[in-house]
């Protein structure tokens, strides 16, 4: 079977990223016939006792294997592609230990916090100098909230966090498909914020700019924001944190 493959991906010339893919699939599908073998019961053995063998297999020991399927793809994927962890469907395959519980609350705080952000955007995003001075809208809190100011956010890099995901003994296998495209938005949704609030700040001092650019920015930055929240309560959710 392997040789068949490896035929059907014959090399094209001039294109890198085309042959990448084709020894990918090679590689996964390698993979994938090995471990299925693992499951192929002897020649020798009856059918009464293959029935017997097959019915009295525990289930826990098939969501293990699966498990470990699992992360033997992501690693052969992220070893072949060189994806790094901008993509969480790939990099799973940085770290062996599951997220601590200390790392778990993290995403519980952050998650608190962004809500309450939400709840008092206005507030949050403006400030006023002393005695009553004037006051101007400032997206700098969005950032920090979505821990993108100081290692001290909780949920700065939180990606690490989700990283270590597919570590976890209790994982429900089957809502990984959810998790990593709720990951997936939350990246985007944080990367988007950020760039809009960066904008809002300079918007004032920008050509052409001023306090309606300020506005305008910091309203798209909260549309990401909210988007952001519902990723990582659906994440939350999947973890049963």
């Amino acid at each position: 079977m392997l040789i068949c493959l490896l035929l059907l991906v014959k090399p094209s010339t001039g294109n890198n990223n085309s042959n990448m893919v084709r020894y990918t699939f090679v590689a996964v599908m390698s993979l994938f016939f090995a471990s299925s073998n693992s499951f192929l019961l002897p020649h020798h053995i009856s059918k009464s006792q293959s029935k017997t063998a097959l019915f009295s297999a525990e289930s826990h020991d098939v969501d293990q294997s699966r498990r470990e399927l699992f992360r033997k793809v992501v690693t052969v994927l992220a070893s072949s592609t060189g994806v790094m962890i901008s993509n969480p469907r790939l990099s799973l395959a940085a770290s062996k230990d599951p997220p601590t519980k200390e790392e778990m609350q993290r995403i519980k705080t952050g998650s608190e916090q962004i809500k309450y952000l939400l709840s008092n955007w206005d507030q949050c995003t403006t400030t006023c100098r002393e005695n009553g001075g004037e006051c101007k809208r400032d997206a700098e809190p969005v950032r920090r909230y979505m821990g993108l100011r100081s290692t001290t956010d909780p949920l700065f890099q939180i990606e690490k966090v989700f990283d270590k995901v597919k570590n976890m003994d209790d994982i429900d296998i089957d809502k990984l498909e959810d998790f990593f495209t709720a990951t997936e938005e939350w990246n985007t949704a944080v990367n988007m914020s950020n760039s809009m609030a960066f904008i809002s700040q300079f918007g004032e001092y920008n050509p052409g700019g001023g306090k309606d650019e300020v506005l305008k920015y910091l309203i798209e930055s909260k549309k990401q924001v909210v988007i952001a929240d519902k990723s990582l309560t659906t994440i939350i959710g999947i973890l049963g944190i």
